[in-house]
């Protein structure tokens, strides 16, 4: 949606979770290497950083497959080479036990400090945050902690796209669906939020701080 068209400042802030509040496993490959005891270089596949390299990552871009099943085939392939069988929540869990300064962008935990400041809501909507890293690990983060609402089909079993997850996320955020801004790093959810009403921006993770940027222009407070 044209950021011309919104009807006034928005009046919440809603964020996908793995790639938008969290770096991507593809940004932070090399520390997931050494978490798994591979050489660097031992991963070689980038995703968004380099989808010509990533066939699967481009088959999971075509609807050939979901992104469960992409993570589902990537935990099973780091599984074989580290000679031990992984799920997704091992995966992740390995990936992710970093400091947190190292996992959760900087940038987006100061826009959402400035979002709370003003006034404004903040929530997650994500397909499978408890599901890929268990709620223990969700209990240690701060920036959890200072959402309003986490929409989690992992309980609710709507995933984005579905128009059902969408409206479960306008009911907790009391606001229109217009008055919302919605950052996804998949366009397929970013459509969905659209359709839904919502002003949706693809978050690139290749450049994270412009939809940030947008982001808050939506929400008044660039």
């Amino acid at each position: 949606m044209p950021l011309e068209s919104t009807p006034g400042p928005a009046q919440g802030l809603l964020l996908d979770f793995g790639a938008v509040i969290s770096f991507s496993v593809f940004e932070i490959i090399h520390e997931v290497e050494a978490a798994l005891g591979l050489p660097v270089g031992g991963l070689g596949w980038r995703g968004p950083l380099q989808p010509d390299a990533d066939p699967l990552w481009q088959k999971m871009q075509r609807d050939e497959i979901t992104e469960r099943e992409y993570w589902e085939l990537r935990a099973e392939e780091c599984g074989r080479k580290i000679g031990r069988k992984m799920s997704v929540l091992d995966f992740m869990i390995a990936a992710y036990n970093l400091p947190q300064e190292q996992i959760i962008r900087p940038g987006l935990v100061s826009a959402v400090e400035a979002v709370r400041s003003a006034g404004k809501r903040v929530g997650v909507l994500t397909n499978e945050l408890e599901l890929f890293h268990g709620k223990p690990w969700m209990d240690g983060l701060q920036v959890l902690r200072q959402m309003d609402f986490i929409v989690d089909a992992t309980h609710t079993h709507i995933l984005k796209p579905a128009p059902g997850a969408y409206q479960l996320a306008i009911e907790a955020m009391g606001q229109p669906a217009q008055r919302i801004v919605f950052l996804d790093d998949q366009m397929r959810n970013v459509e969905g939020a659209r359709r839904a009403g919502m002003i949706g921006l693809h978050f690139d993770v290749s450049r994270p701080d412009r939809c940030i940027r947008q982001a808050m222009q939506c929400l008044g407070l660039e």
